[in-house]
């Protein structure tokens, strides 16, 4: 078992327009098709184990070996995930990293948190997200007011996408930046964010804005569930300015853990320079330099754009390089109940 560099690895026809900066992000020969960064292609999925959402195989990452990784997984789940991650989890990496390329500002949506997923969709997993931001980016976050369910049901009807914005907190992030986005709360990155995403591995999105964008939110917003029950899942209760600020975690130049507050549902560190870490099922992308991935017995050359799979069984990881930044992506800690 050795660290396995990826290709790019994006579903097409988006409903929302991106995917340059992908493109420039990972350069030629490291990208899926012969006609990459398509104006609809931007996310990469990376060492998915999640299908799009009523698409499947569509996400799913497909190893060299031609190997979709969730089956090479459940092969030998003990050497992929290790055996606490097994005991506590189950074969199940819990987790779902994605590039993704704003070309045009996302549409205000949310998404539901587990328990509600238990209920009404009988999954095991909602979809708390973070962004560790790449380029600067606006986004809205949150509703700055307390939103009856009446008032949230009448912008959602008529599609009053000014009412939702002008209700919604505005973040100016920088490059760096590392925010943590819970399960429920509405936002909408703005155009030309370039983000890695961590996220719990579902593709449940609940579509509050849709007007102006390649899909039919009316029918395909609300999860099959009708708005009446999707809209429960909505955080629509009006958050402080501190509160919102108390969610940005990690910023430009900081190392090491970006966001403790986000350990029931993924962890993410920015190694920078030459830097050890413990083992663990993780996936790896390279935001900037070149140097090496290193494990016992292996060494990988990989430069900016590079995304990397690292099963369990490789051990103890050091990346070499003096100019070499990675975003080391893992697991919830099996330790730490999610609340």
């Amino acid at each position: 078992m050795r660290p396995v560099l990826l290709p790019a690895n994006s579903p097409a026809d988006r409903f929302y327009a991106g995917g340059r900066q992908i493109t420039q992000f990972r350069g030629a020969g490291r990208l899926a098709s012969d006609e990459p960064g398509a104006s609809h292609e931007p996310e990469d999925w990376v060492a998915s184990t999640t299908a799009v959402h009523g698409h499947s195989p569509t996400g799913l990452t497909v190893l060299p070996d031609g190997r979709l990784l969730r089956d090479a997984i459940m092969e030998d789940p003990v050497a992929w995930l290790g055996a606490e991650h097994l005991a506590a989890l189950g074969p199940d990496p819990a987790l779902l990293v994605k590039l993704l390329d704003a070309g045009q500002r996302l549409p205000v949506h949310a998404h539901p948190d587990v328990p509600f997923a238990v209920e009404h969709l009988g999954l095991g997993h909602g979809k708390t997200e973070a962004w560790v931001v790449l380029e600067p980016s606006r986004v809205h976050l949150g509703f700055a007011r307390d939103v009856g369910l009446d008032e949230l049901a009448g912008w959602v009807r008529t599609q009053d996408t000014d009412a939702m914005l002008d209700a919604m907190h505005v973040l100016d992030l920088a490059a760096g930046d590392a925010v943590l986005v819970p399960a429920g709360l509405p936002h909408a990155l703005g155009e030309g964010s370039f983000v890695v995403e961590l996220q719990e591995p579902t593709d449940l999105s609940i579509l509050l804005e849709w007007s102006g964008f390649g899909i039919d939110g009316a029918t395909e917003g609300h999860l099959g569930l009708g708005f009446d029950i999707a809209l429960g899942a909505v955080d629509r209760r009006g958050w402080a300015a501190e509160e919102v600020a108390h969610l940005r975690g990690g910023t430009a130049g900081d190392h090491g853990d970006l966001l403790p507050d986000a350990a029931a549902f993924f962890r993410v560190e920015r190694w920078t320079g030459t830097r050890t870490g413990g083992g663990g099922f993780a996936v790896l992308v390279v935001v900037a330099g070149r140097g090496r991935i290193v494990t016992a017995g292996t060494s990988h050359p990989v430069r900016r754009g590079d995304t990397v799979v690292l099963p369990a069984a490789a051990g103890p990881v050091t990346a070499e390089g003096e100019d070499l930044q990675v975003l080391v992506c893992r697991p919830p800690s099996a330790r730490t109940p999610r609340v």
